[in-house]
């Protein structure tokens, strides 16, 4: 699972969250129309729009922006139409990579995942080629500051949840899909500070990559990141705390 939790860790301290502020409000919004159009706009019937409310709330989205969202995609109110589109490809050093994209036009989106691929090391792979290196699974990552382990692993694993890895600064909660929300409730409820949660492929096998090979990685999944129809990219490589600090990134 390092291609996640290393990529979430590598963002926060490169301070990239809050600079990109404003795109990561797109995709929200792209997410709570798709989530309302394919699951009605009642949260409590909708797991996929519970979670993306939930999910706008935490990067502190205004509550009239997301009302106007799951309006615009239950058709309450005009908006786009988004169509879900999954690229699979590889990264430098073939590092597997799955990108997730909401789109008003697949034939620009595809010919830019294909520019951004190409220009950093990577390419384009047929559907299927990476897919079966991942698994999807719950994330939820909880701040240790002085945490007990086993207290958070009797918690989580009493509430449904698969394991518990440390994850440095974190402890990564990880759950079957169905269970996400059960557990996730659950630990809220206990008091235990959550500081993401989210339903995420994770590889089953890694690629440790170093060097010039980990700096394109790098840049390869910020700049997939950047464009605006992407709204996840995952990807199986890893790499370790030694070489992070001499990379030139």
């Amino acid at each position: 699972m390092s291609g996640h939790s290393k990529w979430a860790s590598i963002k926060h301290k490169k301070g990239v969250v809050d600079a990109k502020r404003g795109k990561a409000f797109t995709k929200l919004i792209k997410e709570l129309t798709v989530a309302a159009r394919m699951g009605g706009a009642d949260a409590n019937f909708n797991p996929r729009l519970r979670t993306a409310i939930a999910a706008a709330k935490a990067a502190n989205m205004p509550k009239d922006n997301i009302d106007r969202a799951v309006k615009k995609g239950s058709g309450d109110m005009e908006g786009f139409h988004y169509e879900e589109v999954i690229y699979e490809g590889y990264g430098p050093a073939g590092v597997a990579l799955i990108v997730e994209v909401l789109t008003d036009n697949r034939n620009r989106t595809v010919a830019d995942i294909r520019y951004i691929l190409s220009r950093n090391s990577g390419r384009l792979g047929e559907t299927g080629c990476v897919s079966y290196m991942f698994e999807k699974r719950g994330i939820i990552s909880i701040d240790k500051d002085g945490l007990d382990e086993d207290t958070l692993m009797g918690a989580a694993l009493d509430a449904g949840a698969i394991d518990v890895i440390d994850e440095g600064s974190t402890f990564d909660v990880i759950t079957e899909p169905p269970d996400f929300e059960t557990v996730r409730g659950t630990l809220e409820g206990k008091g235990f500070s959550i500081s993401t949660a989210m339903v995420t492929m994770l590889p089953k096998n890694s690629i440790a990559v170093t060097g010039k090979d980990a700096e394109r990685m790098l840049r390869l999944m910020d700049a997939l990141e950047d464009n605006e129809d992407v709204q996840n990219v995952y990807a199986n490589f890893d790499i370790s705390e030694e070489v992070m600090e001499g990379l030139n990134i």
